[in-house]
């Protein structure tokens, strides 16, 4: 199933970002990733998230500050 990125945050460093996304059926998500350290640009999934599903983007944006620590004190808005 594919999904929409309504929002996405990064770490002032650029290393690790958090993806808020809507599925095609209408539920919400996020996942967390890491780039790779050689500065290629691929973004890995920590696959720690993304299988949660919730009614709105701002219910999986409230989980994933409770859930990932840099989110709220390291986080730029990057879209």
């Amino acid at each position: 199933m594919s999904s929409t990125v309504l929002v996405s945050f990064e770490t002032v460093d650029g290393m690790q970002c958090l993806d808020v996304f809507q599925r095609e059926d209408g539920t919400f998500g996020f996942e967390q990733y890491r780039t790779d350290s050689d500065g290629a640009g691929r973004w890995q999934s920590l696959c720690k998230y993304s299988q949660l599903s919730f009614a709105s983007g701002e219910a999986a944006l409230q989980l994933a500050k409770q859930r990932v620590p840099w989110l709220d004190r390291d986080a730029v808005w990057r879209w």
